[in-house]
């Protein structure tokens, strides 16, 4: 049991420093938060394709899936800084900004874990 916390730990720093390396790379001066949105569009879509096409039939250790679903893309991955982002552009009165952030976030959330999961189907 405790293998698995270190191996979530390991991953979970892993992947704060890919969601951080991503962040960096697609820095701009623009107001739109892409890095936040584009990392959580793909943590949408590895999530379901992981669980269900990769893990369904790997050898894969139970601790070593928790530690990439639950370490690396929990940590990848960031509703916190989505809503941080989103009062943000609120309080700087980007409106169209805002709705749309939201919409992307959510709407392509969904429609990316979608295609996570049929991405098996279809294989």
């Amino acid at each position: 049991m405790q293998l698995a916390y270190l191996f979530v730990g390991i991953a979970g720093a892993l992947g704060a420093l890919t969601r951080y390396s991503v962040g960096l790379i697609l820095y701009s001066h623009s107001i739109f938060p892409f890095a936040t949105l584009i990392v959580n569009l793909v943590g949408c879509y590895l999530l379901p394709f992981l669980s269900s096409a990769v893990f369904h039939k790997s050898r894969l250790s139970p601790n070593v899936q928790t530690a990439i679903t639950t370490g690396f893309l929990g940590s990848f991955t960031t509703f916190s800084a989505f809503s941080v982002e989103t009062v943000k552009l609120l309080q700087q009165g980007e409106i169209i900004f805002t709705v749309l952030y939201v919409l992307i976030s959510v709407v392509g959330g969904i429609v990316m874990s979608n295609l996570g999961w049929k991405h098996e189907v279809t294989r």
